[in-house]
C-alpha cells in the first residue's frame, strides 16, 4: 500500500493518519520518539506492509512485473493499487477524494514540525501538485514512478509499467477490489483494537 491507502486505513484519526503516513520513514525503535497516538499509526503502517507483501492476491499482480522490476515488484505494486483506490474511491467514501485530500494535507502541514526530516523534503511538493489526488489518472501513477526512481534504488521502467497497467487494467483493478476488502476488515480490527485516540 502506498500513501493514500495508509491514510485511508488510518479511519478518522488525524494522529494515526500522521503516523502511518510517516511510518516508512521511522525506522526501529524511533517509533518511541513519537507521542502515544502517532506510535499507533507507525505500529499499524507496519502491520498493514506485512500483511500486504505476504497477501497471494498482491504476489499475483507483482508476478506480471517481474520481468524488469525483480524484487521492485511489489513497490510498484503498492503505487498501482493507489491509483485503483483513487479510481473506485467513491466505493469506499462518501467524501470525495478531492476534498479528503485537502482535509488530510490540512493535518499534515498544522503538524509539520512533528514530521521526519525527509517526510518535511517533499510534504510541500506533495501538497502543491496534489499528487495523492492524482493518483486516479494515470499520468499521475507515471509520474510518481518516475519520482520514486529518481530518488530510491526502483529501476527507471516507468514507461513499461504503465503499458502493463493499461495492459492487464481489468485484471489489476479485480484483484485491487479483492485484496483491499481483506486489508480493510485487518486494519480496521486493528484500529477497533487501540485504545480511544484523539
Amino acid at each position: 500500500m502506498n500513501f493514500l491507502a495508509h491514510l485511508y486505513l488510518s479511519g478518522d484519526h488525524p494522529m494515526i493518519q500522521i503516523g502511518n503516513f510517516i511510518g516508512d520513514h521511522v525506522k526501529g525503535r524511533n517509533y518511541l520518539n513519537y507521542s502515544p497516538d502517532i506510535q499507533k499509526g507507525i505500529i499499524l503502517h507496519r502491520k498493514i506492509d506485512a500483511y500486504t507483501d505476504s497477501h497471494p492476491i498482491v504476489k499475483n499482480s507483482a508476478k506480471r512485473l517481474y520481468e524488469k522490476y525483480g524484487r521492485y515488484a511489489g513497490i510498484v505494486i503498492d503505487v498501482f493499487y493507489d491509483h485503483y483506490l483513487g479510481i473506485n474511491w467513491d466505493r469506499y467514501n462518501d467524501i470525495k477524494l478531492s476534498k479528503y485530500v485537502s482535509k488530510v494535507h490540512k493535518t499534515l502541514l498544522s503538524h509539520y514540525f512533528k514530521l521526519p526530516n525527509e517526510v518535511k523534503g517533499f510534504l510541500p511538493f506533495m501538497v502543491k501538485s496534489r499528487r495523492l489526488e492524482t493518483y486516479a489518472t494515470v499520468e499521475g501513477i507515471h509520474r510518481s514512478l518516475s519520482i520514486m526512481s529518481n530518488y530510491s534504488s526502483l529501476p527507471d521502467e516507468s514507461d513499461w509499467a504503465i503499458k502493463q497497467l493499461v495492459r492487464y487494467n481489468g485484471e489489476f483493478n479485480q484483484e485491487f477490489i479483492e485484496f483491499f476488502e481483506d486489508v480493510r476488515e485487518m486494519a480496521n480490527n486493528e484500529l477497533d483494537q487501540l485504545p480511544k485516540v484523539g
